[in-house]
């Protein structure tokens, strides 16, 4: 896939457009902001359009992908483009080159899965790169190339949902605004590979999405239901979200729930931890990483066992803390451990997280009993760091992510 290796050099860019200052050549306003990674991502503004539209699905040859039904995930949230420099240890202005790699966490999740040998579909909404491809009439064709200047063409749309496609993920889900662009994060990369982010969000597609434009034939048809709390942030994606994880679970669908706090995109801490806990006690399985505990306890120690318990509430299953590069600690009713991470070279830590809980949603997608089986779950686990372990020995989320043989493949030299 040429995206996973194409590198951008600022002194020489046409496939993409033309950024100045804090705007895309004849479009929106994209405000960025800079984000460390640990205290997360992004800036907050109302997803008004001039011209609004429900989505399309995405048009492809037969469809999307064929999805086992029997064991598959469905996540739900954003998709967008980063940006990684090709240099660790420099900042954003004295990086040399960038290389382009699709991400966003639900995504990443979905292809993970994926290329695990699992089975995946990914629901948001995606810049639409043209006019003409709407199904409109003449009247708001005519508006629409008028606004053109506000609107813009953006490819990385429609490349977004190719990529889902060529994956093996089901993007039936997925639809398209004209009216927004794609999110964009250009990321800083130290020596350690820990990152710290700016985004381009202001609004992105991925926030437009409505009720209205959900697939939920194929949320129903989940055996688990996957998500983050970005999608909360702001309308209509917020009563999407809502709606998506209900239907999930009336239909008896395990939900898994992935925080992912980006702090700065909520319009205060007290709001972002409002949000984030909102819809806590409707999750079957939760990851949170050392971080989180923190910021949800207000301060509280995230290697205390009793502070964690806390977030634990009566009808979850699972509790995952992930504690980067030393790897993770479970916690259910009857039983709790850790699980030791793999050492690697980490070069960009991007996606780890998402790889993580890629590995673990793909073993319980095929055999939910682990949830009360300790030994198969700690052996689900370690399948679940050797994933995220990968992950941060290359550069961006989705490029990076592992197939099933490489993990099984650093599994047994780990063991020997």
């Amino acid at each position: 896939m040429a995206l996973h290796s194409a590198t951008l050099c600022f002194s020489a860019v046409s496939s993409i457009p033309r950024i100045s200052g804090n705007r895309f050549s004849g479009s929106a306003v994209f405000r960025p902001e800079a984000i460390r990674a640990t205290p997360f991502s992004s800036p907050l503004s109302p997803p008004v359009g001039r011209f609004r539209f429900q989505g399309k699905a995405f048009p492809g040859d037969n469809g999307s992908p064929e999805t086992n039904e029997s064991s598959l995930v469905v996540c739900f949230g954003e998709m967008l483009i980063d940006f990684v420099p090709t240099t660790n240890g420099l900042s954003l202005a004295d990086a040399p080159a960038f290389k382009k790699a699709p991400g966003g966490a639900p995504a990443n999740v979905a292809v993970g899965i994926s290329r695990l040998g699992g089975s995946s579909a990914f629901i948001g909404k995606n810049a639409d790169v043209n006019l003409g491809s709407f199904e409109v009439n003449a009247t708001y064709q005519a508006k629409l190339m008028e606004s053109r200047a506000q609107v813009g063409e953006d490819e990385f749309g429609y490349m977004l949902a190719n990529i889902l496609k060529e994956n093996n993920v089901n993007n039936k889900g997925v639809r398209f605004d004209p009216g927004a662009r794609t999110a964009l994060a250009f990321v800083t990369l130290r020596n350690d590979g820990e990152r710290e982010f700016m985004f381009y969000r202001n609004p992105s597609a991925d926030m437009l999405l409505e009720e209205a434009e959900l697939d939920l034939d194929i949320i129903r048809k989940a055996k688990i239901f996957h998500y983050g709390s970005i999608s909360l942030i702001t309308e209509p994606c917020k009563s999407a979200h809502i709606a998506a994880a209900k239907a999930a679970k009336d239909a008896g669908v395990l939900l898994s729930y992935d925080p992912n706090l980006r702090l700065p995109l909520w319009p205060s801490e007290e709001s972002a931890r409002e949000g984030i806990l909102s819809i806590w006690e409707t999750a079957d399985i939760i990851k949170i990483s050392e971080e989180e505990i923190s910021f949800l306890t207000k301060g509280e120690d995230p290697y205390d066992d009793a502070v964690v318990r806390k977030l634990h509430h009566p009808n979850l299953k699972l509790l995952l803390v992930t504690e980067g590069p030393h790897g993770c600690r479970y916690y259910t009713k009857d039983f709790s451990g850790r699980i030791n991470g793999l050492k690697v070279d980490a070069v960009d830590s991007t996606g780890a997280g998402d790889a993580f809980v890629a590995g673990i949603l793909s073993q319980l997608a095929s055999d939910q009993s682990l949830l009360q089986k300790e030994d198969q779950l700690r052996d689900a686990l370690k399948f679940a760091n050797a994933c995220g372990a990968l992950t941060v020995t290359e550069r961006g989320a989705i490029p990076a992510l592992p197939t099933r043989e490489a993990v099984l493949n650093a599994l047994l030299k780990f063991v020997a």
